[in-house]
């Protein structure tokens, strides 16, 4: 299976969380975005502060990659408002896609019409501008339960508001890769999590995100239904080799 098709490339860590200089951080996501152009990856999914100038290297390499972005990253807990602004601003700067953090701790809190109304906004936004959105619902963060609820929550959304014809252009995604767990617990994608995403996410597609290392892993989701896979290893996976760490 040529798994490149299903890779977002990834690099979404500041730079002090890196404890790295601003221009090496530059450098890194320039390094990413080439990375994704020469390996056919589908996107590259960067910090809103880089998009332009990724745009511009993917313009001119003449290049198919997307370029998308993180909104409300990575708590999720910021007013609509706030991440519509900075939804418009990655839109501005021609973005393709914006992977929204919903409010999961809203979420958990009951605030139902809250995290509705987030939905349907960011979701309007994106499609209103013809760019695909994502919404990060943080699994590490729920439990079994709450997935399939806040999928289902999201899903109905769309649908009711935006019709079948525009569910291939709003994702459901797993995680940040920012949460802190305990106990040694993923923070990413997992297998079992990702089967209830795609089972009550459908018409809309899934996206796992983060804990995919290796090619054996990325082709078990694609099979699953996955149609979308975020890593910062994908040229490493691509190879066919194993990450140890990271997203």
């Amino acid at each position: 299976m040529n798994v490149n098709q299903y890779l977002d490339s990834t690099y979404l860590k500041k730079a002090e969380q890196a404890g790295i200089s601003e221009e090496a951080t530059e450098k890194n996501v320039k390094e990413l975005v080439n990375e994704a152009i020469e390996n056919n990856f589908v996107l590259a999914m960067i910090r809103p502060k880089h998009v332009a100038m990724a745009r511009e290297m993917v313009k001119n390499a003449n290049s198919k990659t997307l370029i998308g972005t993180v909104i409300g990253f990575h708590e999720g807990t910021y007013d609509i408002n706030e991440k519509l602004v900075e939804a418009q601003k990655a839109v501005d700067d021609d973005v393709d896609e914006l992977d929204y953090v919903i409010n999961y701790q809203a979420f958990k809190e009951e605030k139902i019409n809250l995290v509705k109304a987030e939905v349907y906004k960011g979701t309007k936004l994106a499609l209103d501008n013809n760019k695909v959105a994502k919404w990060i619902i943080e699994i590490a963060a729920l439990t079994n339960e709450e997935i399939i609820s806040i999928t289902q929550l999201i899903r109905d959304v769309v649908i009711e508001n935006f019709g079948e014809e525009n569910a291939a252009k709003v994702f459901v995604k797993s995680s940040t890769g920012f949460f802190k767990t305990e106990g040694g617990k993923p923070n990413g994608a997992t297998f079992e999590a990702m089967e209830l995403i795609v089972e009550n996410a459908k018409p809309l597609p899934a996206k796992a995100a983060g804990g995919v290392r290796n090619y054996e892993d990325a082709v078990k989701m694609v099979e699953m239904g996955v149609t979308r896979i975020g890593t910062s290893s994908a040229k490493v996976i691509a190879d066919g080799g194993n990450s140890t760490g990271g997203y």
